[in-house]
């Protein structure tokens, strides 16, 4: 029974000498009075993207470029 005991006095020393020595010293700077302000996590939004690729498919899926010139009339053969 004692045995028991004494490793689990043992592993709850182990585990918490971890925990008491985490974070360290807290340093509190006084006069500094400088407010930050939050940006939203998305500040783009969706629509640039949509626009983006509307543009994209224009560009790609755009006119077949026609001709302009008419087919060239073939030669007449000798006679």
């Amino acid at each position: 029974m004692t045995n028991v005991l004494k490793a689990a006095l043992v592993a709850a020393t182990v585990l918490s000498a971890s925990m008491a020595q985490a974070g360290g010293p807290v340093i509190i700077e006084e006069g500094n009075n400088e407010v930050v302000t939050e940006k939203p996590a998305s500040s783009v939004g969706i629509l640039p993207i949509v626009g983006a690729l509307v543009l994209l498919c224009l560009v790609a899926c755009g006119g077949g470029g026609g001709d302009d010139d008419p087919a060239p009339e073939p030669e007449p053969e000798p006679k």
